[in-house]
């Protein structure tokens, strides 16, 4: 399976260990991340116009010192899923996606027609978190993640997309079943539990496949038992887009 993810740092922390968990499985599954810190959907609709050589290269989670183009990527291999997502201070408002996610929709069809188009659900700030504030119109993660949740819900009745990742709604959860530190910094995930996590959701919707019996726990930042035992009990539980 070949992903493409089109993205910023929030892509990055979630498909940091998503390689390696299929790997434990036995599954090759390729992913490549376009990534630029911060980039917002109407980011990502200029760089596409202007065929902007400016996305960091991501391979299978590591940076492979490269830049590239939106194009240079679609052109390169035949991908069975492509992921769009929006800036995590945007992602809660609908405004902010019109009419940039529909053009990047058909300029992704036209490239790749027979793979399915995802949207990346991000997720919410820490609480206390000074961005929440200074960002956003939101007070707590939780706000944050169900407005970012029903914008995304909205999104998917009126665009051609496939289906959502709903990497937001996990990470609220998981900070409400004992998942002390699910943040690193109060906005990104944390580089242990929190991105294996992500990774791990992202195998699970996007492959159908258990995690139940997932291997894979050799983490940037290591992770207590009992918070791998949390996370692989919600993920498995998740509804499968495949």
């Amino acid at each position: 399976m070949r992903i493409l993810t089109i993205g910023n740092s929030f892509s990055e922390d979630a498909t940091r260990y998503l390689h390696q968990i299929a790997k434990a499985q036995g599954k090759n599954l390729e992913v490549v991340n376009l990534v630029i810190g911060g980039c917002s959907l109407e980011m990502h609709y200029r760089n596409m116009l202007g065929n902007s050589k400016s996305y960091m290269l991501f391979f299978n989670g590591e940076f492979t010192g490269f830049y590239t183009t939106m194009e240079e990527a679609l052109l390169s291999r035949t991908f069975d899923a492509i992921s769009l997502q929006q800036c995590s201070h945007f992602a809660g408002v609908k405004e902010t996606y019109s009419p940039y996610l529909s053009e990047l929709i058909d300029y992704l069809r036209t490239y790749q027609p027979k793979a399915k188009i995802y949207f990346h659900q991000t997720w919410g700030y820490e609480d206390g978190c000074s961005r929440l504030s200074e960002l956003t119109a939101f007070s707590s993660m939780e706000e944050m993640t169900i407005a970012v949740r029903d914008t995304v819900s909205a999104a998917l009745e009126e665009e051609d997309l496939d289906g959502a990742i709903p990497s937001g709604e996990m990470m609220l959860a998981l900070t409400k079943l004992g998942i002390e530190k699910i943040h690193r910094d109060t906005f990104h995930a944390d580089c242990g539990i929190g991105r294996y996590a992500l990774g791990l959701l992202w195998f699970r919707v996007l492959t159908g496949e258990s995690v139940a019996e997932n291997t894979f726990c050799d983490l940037d930042v290591p992770a207590k038992e009992e918070e791998f035992a949390i996370v692989k009990a919600y993920v498995e539980k998740q509804t499968p887009l495949a």
